[in-house]
């Protein structure tokens, strides 16, 4: 059996594309087989986004790949599932999504220590061209400096 450590599948364009203002972690609806593919660490967040649909909260794209002994009783590999929050974490985020310009995005997935698949999502503001840049330079300066530091 796995460790809760052992699975973590993050979203590693969610911090460069996007700042981060808050951060919840969600339980996710799964049917069948898809709680042992993402066991296996066979999930992807790329190109995932979050919705609300009838005042309930939805991630899209999320591929999580057939499981490979599941035979007729395997699941669809890019669905919609839904997403499980307390109802006033819910009014929150969706009224906060009302303002232009914020998102919800998925950061990881993971499975917690009682064997539970949860979603960490996060409240985020899209970053300007400038800002991305700026962080290419903050990331290109701290690994200069982490050579230098091992001389």
């Amino acid at each position: 059996m796995l460790q809760s450590s052992q699975v973590n599948i993050k979203n590693r364009r969610a911090s460069f594309d996007y700042h981060i203002l808050y951060r919840y972690t969600a339980g996710i609806q799964l049917v069948g087989t898809e709680i042992k593919s993402i066991r296996e660490s066979k999930a992807s967040l790329t190109d995932t986004y979050c919705v609300f649909i009838d005042h309930e909260l939805w991630v899209k794209q999320m591929h999580i790949a057939e499981y490979r002994f599941g035979s007729f009783y395997n699941h669809i590999a890019k669905r919609d599932r839904k997403l499980l929050l307390q109802k006033k974490e819910l009014r929150k985020l969706e009224r906060d999504t009302k303002e232009s310009g914020k998102t919800i995005v998925p950061l990881s997935l993971f499975i917690d220590e009682n064997g539970r698949a949860k979603l960490e999502i996060a409240l985020c503001q899209g970053k300007h061209h400038y800002d991305k840049r700026e962080a290419l330079k903050e990331k290109e300066d701290k690994r200069t400096i982490d050579r230098l530091m091992k001389r």
